[in-house]
């Protein structure tokens, strides 16, 4: 049986949205999910015992780039594996580390191969390959793993994309042929740019290829919300029902729901907790900047309406005064709501899709946080 299988319970009838389970070998997930970002084997500020409490988180990220570079493959296959290294036990996903190696090395040759890239630390020589990616991977010891891909500046011509999407599936098939660790699904990512034709060539490569669960990725970089919305609109529906669907690097609320309302069921993003380092909260009403002058004597909650630690206990005053005076527990209590807010948002929109209602939920959530629904 594969270490990783979707079951699907209910379709939207009214969006398509859908609600499922992801089996793992550390647990279901229930979907759709907004994944927390443990970038180097720690959701940055939180402890497992929170993350699981009060954040209800399901599952986490971490990045095969950083966690190679330090502290390095080795020392977490050595420790037992990521879910031993980092104390917990619920599923884990690793990334490629292909966003990293394009957009943190200054120098950077890609070649059939692979790619060679400047350490962002310390500027030292390292090569990605799709078998060395794999590599590390299995020695992190995540329920899911991704296939190395290249993903595309914004904007990028119709040939080199073309290109970069052909060579990405090329690397994707080398990555499965790589792969030997049976408890682990190792995923497929689409490519393409924002070209149609080639997200549809991208997807019906790798369908071929047979993964047990698939992405998008190379949208939500920096494009017009409108051209992300028409491409995962468009690329969604030609991913397999039967397998879950993976959008990468989406954090914000709106986003999050018009992923849902496309029928994809993860989404991740290390959105909730930069903010909350830079005294940003998420609530009900929108974006609220705590160390603005405004909250300096103001008693009330963050959201009135989260059920989170922090809300429960601290007033805006006190958070502000954290977050003005460089305390750490500012940022801690502020990346504990924000993450409890997008896996509480994430509750909602699962029952929302079981009551055929998602699309009426989406109009009244953007009424009140100040979206304008496109």
């Amino acid at each position: 049986m594969p270490a990783i299988t979707y079951e699907l319970l209910h379709i939207d009838k009214n969006s398509g949205a859908r609600r499922g389970v992801i089996h793992t070998p550390h647990g279901d997930i229930q979907t759709p999910i907004f994944m927390p970002v443990g970038t180097l084997a720690t959701v940055k500020s939180m402890s497992p015992e929170e993350l699981k409490e009060d954040v209800k988180a399901q599952i986490i990220l971490s990045n095969t780039y950083h966690l190679y570079l330090r502290p390095g493959h080795d020392i977490v296959k050595e420790a037992g594996g990521l879910h031993k290294f980092m104390n917990w036990d619920k599923p884990i996903l690793t990334d490629c580390g292909g966003f990293q190696v394009f957009s943190l090395s200054k120098l950077r040759k890609i070649t059939e191969d692979g790619v060679l890239f400047n350490s962002h630390l310390d500027g030292s020589k390292h090569m990605f390959t799709p078998e060395k990616v794999i590599e590390i991977e299995e020695a992190l010891g995540a329920d899911i793993i991704m296939s190395f891909d290249e993903c595309c500046e914004y904007p990028s011509t119709y040939e080199y994309t073309k290109q970069s999407m052909e060579r990405t599936t090329r690397w994707a098939k080398r990555c499965k042929e790589a792969h030997i660790r049976e408890d682990q699904g190792l995923f497929g990512i689409i490519q393409g740019g924002f070209y149609k034709d080639l997200r549809e060539k991208s997807a019906k490569d790798l369908i071929d290829l047979d993964f047990p669960g698939y992405a998008i990725g190379g949208i939500s970089v920096g494009e017009p919300k409108e051209e992300f919305l028409d491409i995962l609109r468009y690329t969604a529906p030609l991913m397999p029902e039967n397998k879950p669907r993976y959008l990468m690097g989406v954090g914000s609320p709106d986003y999050l729901i018009e992923a849902s309302l496309a029928g994809i069921d993860m989404c991740d993003c290390v959105l909730p907790t930069r903010l909350a380092r830079h005294g940003t909260a998420m609530t009900s009403k929108g974006k609220l900047v705590i160390r603005n002058n405004e909250y300096a004597r103001d008693w009330n909650h963050l959201d009135d309406e989260c059920d989170c630690y922090t809300c429960k206990n601290y007033t805006r005053a006190y958070l502000r005064h954290l977050i003005k005076t460089n305390e750490i527990l500012g940022m801690r209590l502020i990346s504990l709501h924000n993450l409890r807010f997008l896996t509480r948002l994430m509750e909602q929109v699962r029952t929302e899709i079981e009551k055929d209602s998602l699309l009426q939920f989406r109009d009244e959530f953007y009424k009140k946080y100040g979206y304008i629904n496109l």
